[in-house]
């Protein structure tokens, strides 16, 4: 009796021919890591916060009600009103309209400046670890040289050097960043260039660069776009740094830095003409923190429930 019983619960387990079974489709890496985004509400503020702030980029000098280069001594020092929202400076030019500019100028040298550094220690840190020996010896005790200076004052001589201008900043911020991504690029291809898939790569006659940028590079990048988010905060610090100490961004051109750098001699008979474009810093910067931190998590599996 026990047998037929047996036979019984496996007839019944096992489908009829008329009986279709449904698999599921697992879900795609990108919806899972949004899943995992969405829950984390801070992540989400700084994603919109930064949506707001590519907006203004983009159409801020259509929003501005004055002209951001403007001045008229005449109206300078005017507090916050109606017809100037955050005031004037001591030019008279509209504060609230040359935030709005500024807005342009500190993401498009953040975006640069890690766009640039990216691409080089991306490069360079795949050849230190696919190669290794005296070529990974040499790039990284370059790059150790690099991280043993302060950045500010790595990005302040480089500066001295090349001159002042957008350019010389965006090359100079991004040049500091190089060994961060070199280093992370490094490791995440020394733990990775022993699989399988790499040694298949190899045996079927591919190129190394194929390897690298092809095979080994994609299965690493999470780490690299989590680092490259948080970057473009350390860069928007560096390019109000060098704004506020003369070196940066030259004037008539709206940008952050250079804002409180000319202001600062009115902290108290005019603080309005720090507060906003300092507001606006701590923004950003705290905007893309959030954001690199939730976007962290939710690409680490380990912190998915």
């Amino acid at each position: 009796m026990a047998l037929f019983k047996n036979k019984n619960k496996i007839n019944e387990a096992v489908p009829s021919d008329n009986t279709s079974v449904v698999v599921e489709k697992p879900e795609s890496r990108l919806k899972v890591m949004w899943d995992t985004l969405k829950l984390n509400k801070a992540a989400v503020a700084g994603m919109v916060v930064i949506i707001i702030f590519l907006f203004l980029a983009v159409f801020g000098d259509l929003l501005a009600p004055w002209d951001p280069e403007y001045s008229n001594m005449s109206l300078a020092f005017i507090p916050p009103c109606a017809d100037h929202w955050f005031g004037t400076d001591q030019l008279g030019r509209d504060i609230f309209s040359r935030v709005l500019s500024g807005t342009k100028v500190s993401l498009f040298v953040g975006l640069a400046a890690v766009a640039y550094s990216l691409i080089i220690g991306t490069i360079l840190g795949s050849i230190a670890g696919y190669f290794g020996g005296k070529t990974d010896l040499i790039i990284m005790r370059c790059m150790d040289i690099m991280l043993s200076i302060p950045s500010i004052l790595l990005a302040i001589t480089l500066m001295a050097a090349l001159g002042k201008g957008l350019d010389k900043a965006i090359i100079a911020i991004g040049t500091v960043s190089i060994p961060e991504y070199a280093r992370i690029v490094r490791s995440s291809i020394l733990s990775v260039k022993e699989n399988d898939y790499v040694a298949a790569a190899k045996v079927i006659g591919n190129s190394d660069s194929r390897i690298i940028f092809v095979h080994i590079l994609p299965n690493v990048i999470s780490s690299i776009v989590v680092r490259a988010t948080l970057g473009i905060s350390t860069a928007i610090l560096d390019t109000a740094a060098l704004g506020f100490l003369g070196m940066g961004v030259q004037p008539p051109m709206a940008e952050w830095g250079d804002m409180l750098g000319r202001a600062r001699s009115y902290i108290f008979s005019a603080p309005y003409t720090l507060i906003f474009p300092g507001i606006m810093i701590t923004i950003a910067v705290l905007a893309f923190n959030l954001f690199g931190d939730g976007l962290r998590d939710a690409l680490d599996p380990k912190e998915r429930v």
